[in-house]
């Protein structure tokens, strides 16, 4: 059998781990694009550090390219796009261009685009934009990533050995669950065969767009706590130390643990009941297959049974970027929302008001990355 031929598009801490995954199933031939590390890469290879895969030295794919148009030479099955979603800063369709102008497009057919991104709809401008080649129905697979890699430096990914993707076909403005065709299936099963030989749990489903909006719960909520209160999730539920020999911080101060209790917990369930409601309104059944509306609670209480713990160390991506003065997911985790909120007459006042906050952190962002820019411009540093 042929190997797949495989183009992973970021190798950041995702894209790196899931170019391992793919070279490792022994079925597929890696192409991957790293753009602001592919000196450090191309120079030393890549570091893994995994739980699961051992510590790898100097790493690297079959092939390895600065940018989408000098891997834009050859055919590819699956296109594995791994970089942050973030549709108001670079469209989808502006990132892979090389890939659906020509001369890609008149040598080549159009590969299988697999989008590990976060978030809601961020298949939507790629679908769009592939549709109008008028080359046949975009082949578009979403899923729902749950993962745990870091990127410590531009050629070394810690990992605590989890990844887990569910994959399923992006069916534009359709939140029915039905059979996959014999076409649909023959895409999903191929990259779903890599993935797993490779060492990923891999699940396949007949409808993503529900697995994507449940993983969303967390982000809305709890993600965009953190980022707007400056404070990692024990903030919120762990208790004060009980020991003087133990140290940590953030935990919730005695004196006014009630009000946590009575007003934030209750805004948080409040927040997600929002996106049950909205839920409801595209479709998506109460059920295990659906959208339970066990899943406020669920989410609560599995937040905060991790979060109580000493140990608990992570940090939300989204504070993460803030922290490092990197753009956020705020479209595609908390705007889309509001936007398919609006189209359904759906109303979502709590969620209405994290978005237009984050928007004013994500403008500053922007503002002091354009800062940044103009100073370089002027001194002339690349």
């Amino acid at each position: 059998m042929p190997l797949k031929e495989v183009l992973v598009v970021g190798f950041g801490g995702v894209g790196a781990i899931y170019s391992l995954i793919a070279k490792r199933s022994g079925l597929a031939r890696v192409t991957a694009v790293a753009r602001s590390n592919y000196d450090a890469v191309n120079q030393t290879g890549m570091h893994f550090k995994s739980t699961k895969y051992g510590d790898i030295p100097k790493w690297k794919p079959d092939r390895l390219c600065k940018s989408v148009e000098s891997a834009a030479d050859t055919p590819y099955d699956y296109v594995i796009l791994t970089t942050k979603a973030l549709p108001d800063i670079v469209k989808t369709p502006t990132i892979l261009a090389p890939l659906l102008t020509s001369p890609y497009i008149d040598k080549y057919p159009q590969p299988a685009y697999v989008i590990l991104q976060n978030g809601l709809n961020v298949e939507v401008d790629l679908y769009q934009a592939i549709k109008a080649l008028a080359q046949g129905e975009p082949k578009i697979i979403g899923t729902s990533l749950y993962i745990g890699t870091n990127l410590l430096a531009p050629d070394v990914v810690e990992h605590n050995g989890f990844d887990r993707p569910t994959l399923g076909v992006y069916r534009h403005n359709n939140y029915t669950a039905s059979a996959n065709s014999p076409e649909e299936t023959a895409i999903l099963e191929g990259i779903a065969s890599i993935l797993a030989k490779g060492g990923s749990t891999v699940s396949v489903v007949p409808e993503i767009q529900r697995k994507k909006f449940s993983k969303n719960f967390w982000n809305v909520a709890f993600s965009s706590l953190a980022t707007l209160t400056g404070y990692t999730l024990p903030s919120v539920f762990r208790p004060p130390p009980s020991d003087s020999s133990v140290k940590y911080e953030p935990y919730v101060a005695t004196k006014t643990a009630h009000l946590i209790n009575e007003f934030t917990i209750p805004t948080l369930k409040a927040v997600m009941e929002e996106l049950v409601t909205l839920a409801r309104a595209l479709g998506f059944p109460d059920s295990d297959d659906g959208l339970p509306s066990s899943t406020v609670d669920s989410i609560i209480n599995n937040t905060a049974s991790i979060h109580v713990s000493p140990e608990s160390t992570h940090v939300p991506s989204m504070l993460l970027d803030a922290r490092k003065g990197q753009p956020i997911e705020v479209e595609v985790i908390l705007g889309e929302v509001v936007r398919m909120a609006k189209e359904r007459n759906v109303h979502v006042p709590r969620i209405e008001t994290l978005y237009g906050l984050l928007l004013v952190v994500q403008n500053q962002i922007i503002r002091s990355m354009e800062s940044v820019s103009q100073g370089e411009s002027l001194t002339g540093k690349r």
